[in-house]
């Protein structure tokens, strides 16, 4: 089990992208790592002060992770949600979710955003039926509590994660 007293930032290994995905829904910094060697992996894991999240069983066996310089997370399971049921186990993170509070695309943070000034952002469906948004300053994608939101909703029900009632 890991001790954390800050949000940790994750850095996302391609071989468990989804799981991005699912930790920017919760709020945390999780980056993807695109293509590229285990060197350039573990460098910028260790610049940025990163965990990483991978299921490349050698990670764990490199100088920096064995002498305790760079955290890695290791998943079995190739599901994701049973990846982020593990994370929030052994990294015990319930205390630093804020969901929907970061980008789902591109991990910037999101802003609340005036509905009047997205007429021409969102369709008009959205627009007329929706009362609260927020948007990307990053990638400029705007969010509502439409389908999408429920689906995610689900999801961390299913997580037993506590639910912020925003968007």
């Amino acid at each position: 089990m890991f001790a954390v007293s800050e949000p940790p930032r994750f850095l996302v290994d391609q071989n468990v992208g989804k799981l991005a995905v699912y930790l920017r829904m919760l709020g945390f910094d999780a980056r993807r790592f695109g293509n590229g060697s285990d060197r350039q992996l573990l460098s910028e894991a260790l610049a940025e002060g990163r965990v990483i999240l991978t299921r490349d069983h050698l990670l764990r066996e490199r100088r920096l992770v064995k002498k305790g310089n760079l955290k890695v997370m290791l998943f079995e399971t190739e599901v994701a949600e049973d990846q982020l049921r593990q994370l929030l186990s052994d990294m015990v993170l319930h205390s630093f979710i804020l969901p929907f509070s970061r980008c789902i695309e591109c991990n910037y943070p999101l802003y609340p955003v005036m509905k009047e000034t997205l007429s021409e952002k969102v369709p008009p469906y959205v627009y007329q039926n929706q009362t609260e948004f927020k948007e990307c300053h990053h990638c400029g994608r705007v969010f509502w509590k439409g389908s999408h939101w429920q689906a995610m909703q689900e999801v961390l029900n299913r997580l037993g994660v506590d639910n912020n009632p925003s968007c």
